[in-house]
């Protein structure tokens, strides 16, 4: 083979729109090697089919081959060999996908909290309101509860629980209590924890579903040890109006021990079921004359 017939390490280069120590790279994983190399100065040589061969994998790097997965697809074998390397690449992709999509729902739904409490504060005067809660489903684990939030909110037990049980949340941290009573006293004892899901359950994971309720809703902005004043606005406000209050309650924490360590800062969203009294009254009479009959 002459010379002349060959291209320099810098022809390459400029044709091929690619650095000089990338080629040198190429060559030691052995993807795009030298058709000759002198003896004299080292110098490396390429022939037209071997120049022909970086197109090729600038293309495989953009559908996400690495380098030394390539060392196999540009030697020349079959197509059933490539098929089988492609089918790998597609699995490994989606799984990529999943998992970027699982980062985008987290960021953005992080990103709206940080709205809504911006919203909340700009607005301090919080009225209490009564609203629909669209059903999500939840991871869910029960724990003790002992009114040290920082602890339950960044929680390190729920936190490695998620990790046993392969899934991933997005969206607040929300707190479910048996009795908004005992929490508005500060006696509750108990608390379940709960996220909205990102991947599919796997058999055995503590599961809810939070919402599908009407509910009487405000926001609390300051430190969690002043929330139970809420508690004393909804049932005064729910006495009032002809509702009955719970038992349960939930507190969703906007902003809390995730976003800031300002107790100033935080914005928590207090949220109590609720129904009309006379609808309650109703189903228990209807209790009591079954029971008669």
């Amino acid at each position: 083979m002459q010379k002349d017939e060959l291209y320099s390490i810098g022809e390459v280069s400029r044709i091929c729109n690619i650095s000089k120590k990338a080629l040198r790279f190429y060559d030691q994983l052995g993807v795009v090697r030298p058709d000759m190399v002198c003896r004299e100065n080292g110098y490396r040589y390429y022939s037209r089919e071997t120049l022909l061969t970086v197109p090729v994998l600038k293309y495989y790097k953009q559908m996400g081959f690495k380098l030394e997965e390539m060392q196999g697809l540009v030697g020349g074998n079959g197509y059933y060999f490539l098929k089988q390397n492609f089918l790998d690449k597609i699995d490994e992709l989606k799984e990529l996908e999943q998992s970027i999509h699982n980062s985008f729902v987290s960021v953005k739904e992080w990103y709206e909290l940080i709205r809504e409490a911006q919203m909340v504060v700009q607005n301090p005067e919080q009225e209490i309101s009564v609203k629909y809660i669209q059903p999500v489903e939840c991871c869910y684990l029960e724990q003790d509860f002992s009114y040290r939030y920082m602890d339950s909110i960044i929680n390190i037990e729920w936190v490695n629980y998620l990790e046993s049980v392969e899934n991933e949340i997005s969206g607040p941290v929300i707190l479910k209590f048996p009795s908004y009573e005992d929490k508005m006293k500060g006696t509750c004892t108990r608390a379940g924890i709960l996220q909205k899901a990102v991947r599919p359950f796997t058999p055995g994971t503590g599961r809810t579903v939070y919402g599908g309720i009407m509910a009487a809703s405000v926001y609390h902005v300051g430190p969690f040890e002043t929330i139970g004043e809420e508690y004393g606005r909804i049932r005064d406000w729910a006495a009032a109006r002809g509702y009955v209050c719970g038992p349960e309650c939930y507190e969703r924490y906007v902003v809390d021990y995730w976003t800031t360590r300002e107790p100033v800062e935080f914005v928590t969203e207090v949220v109590v079921p609720i129904v009309r009294e006379e609808t309650r009254a109703g189903e228990g009479s209807g209790a009591r004359e079954e029971k008669r009959g």
